[in-house]
């Protein structure tokens, strides 16, 4: 009998240290996914200054850039969210990468007819994609293991989106901005094929991959007893209150991200060609990166609401820094709020999610649809540096962060 324990305790023990390592090496792979959506979503900030230059746009024109790839979270999140309750979470990441590659490969005919119409259809399609993705992988991080580390595992996952994003625009400038600083109609948008030709290239042979790789299967239900009737996640206060959150923030980052080569390059500030400024963009990426990684290990001893909370102060200071001041300080005061990004969006998203159980697909739809703060927030800070100029606009972000200190305060409590 005794020997009957030991063996018994032996097999479920060896059945848990594999279930660990499987567990483990779908983190992994799941960060390649994190880098390369980080990675084109932050070429819209290159793709922003080169298109107002190609086709001569004002600031919210070249803002629809924003507008088309943000709204593609808007309008496919719920679909998204029922065919990955359908299909599960691995299936739902190929998809995803295969709807991304035809997106980026929608790029050469708008490149070669240099038709603006087009190339916010490409993006559309692009961040359809992407948008499938967010909703496979974002949940899979969460339930991928402990409940209480989940928001330390998913900013972990965040931090190599950050890597993708802070890689980006050294690579747009390499690629598509050198020839930014001609005039209207003489540089071509043909630029943009080969960086999106490689794009294409890199998510399809990561669609492969994640078609034959044997992921554990999760399903994300912590509640056996929940019926069909009860499965919604809109009665979650904390959730419905975490999708706005997440729609100001997103729509701050990006707003802010999408402004920076132009408000670098002006004599007020830096006073240098968009190609340099670029490169700039690369440390607001770049600080999002680093505290990351750091609120990985931060969030696993300190709650994530008040490391939410401290983030949002730190933002509202900083950005009020940059619209009240010049040069240098101006700049590297709004540099700065890309530390204090960092574990925003990890951070509502687990709170956001906490106990819902079998609504955690659904529920991860609706963090998702309100992405679409990053088509909304940058379009009206545009249609203001139209009227005031770009610095005084950095106030705009500055009611969002407002927003999030309330909810990293109070908002996120579960009833």
């Amino acid at each position: 009998m005794a020997i009957m324990q030991s063996n018994t305790a032996t097999d479920a023990s060896q059945l848990q240290s594999s279930e660990q390592a499987g567990q483990r090496f779908a983190l992994v792979a799941l960060t390649t996914l994190f880098f390369m959506w980080g990675f084109i979503t932050c070429l819209n900030d290159i793709l922003i200054p080169y298109l107002k230059n190609i086709f001569g746009l004002s600031y919210a024109q070249a803002m629809l850039v924003q507008f088309c790839f943000f709204s593609a979270y808007f309008l496919v999140s719920f679909p998204a969210g029922l065919l990955v309750s359908r299909v599960g979470f691995q299936k739902g990441i190929v998809i995803g990468l295969s709807v991304a590659v035809l997106g980026c490969l929608l790029f050469i005919p708008a490149g070669r007819m240099e038709i603006y119409a087009l190339f916010l259809g490409a993006l559309f399609v692009l961040a359809s994609g992407i948008t499938v993705l967010q909703v496979s992988a974002n949940p899979y991080v969460t339930v991928l293991g402990n409940e209480r580390t989940a928001a330390s595992r998913l900013t972990m996952t965040q931090a190599f989106n950050s890597l993708g994003t802070t890689v980006a625009p050294s690579f747009g400038a390499l690629l598509i901005l050198p020839t930014a600083g001609v005039a209207v109609g003489v540089a071509t948008a043909t630029v943009i094929e080969i960086p999106y030709l490689i794009l294409a290239s890199t998510l399809g042979a990561l669609a492969l991959v994640f078609a034959f790789l044997r992921l554990p299967i999760i399903i994300s239900d912590t509640s056996p007893v929940t019926t069909v009737v009860e499965i919604s996640a809109w009665k979650y206060r904390h959730l419905v209150l975490g999708a706005v959150a997440i729609f100001l923030y997103v729509g701050a980052e990006v707003s802010i991200g999408s402004f920076l080569v132009n408000f670098i390059s002006e004599d007020s500030i830096a006073g240098i060609n968009e190609s340099e400024a670029a490169f700039y963009i690369s440390l607001y990426w770049g600080g999002a990166m680093l505290g990351r990684f750091a609120g990985a290990l931060i969030m696993r001893v300190v709650a994530a609401g008040k490391v939410l909370a401290f983030s949002a102060i730190g933002s509202c200071i900083l950005l009020f820094i940059t619209a009240t001041s010049s040069g240098y300080l101006a700049m590297y005061s709004v540099l700065a709020v890309g530390l204090c990004n960092s574990i925003m969006f990890p951070a509502i998203f687990s709170l956001a999610l906490a106990k819902l159980g079998r609504a955690t697909s659904q529920g991860s739809g609706i963090l998702c649809l309100a992405i679409v703060g990053g088509a909304v927030v940058p379009l009206l800070q545009g249609l203001l540096a139209d009227r005031i100029g770009i610095q005084l606009t950095f106030l705009l972000p500055i009611l969002c962060y407002l927003y999030i200190l309330y909810y990293a305060l109070l908002g996120y409590r579960a009833d």
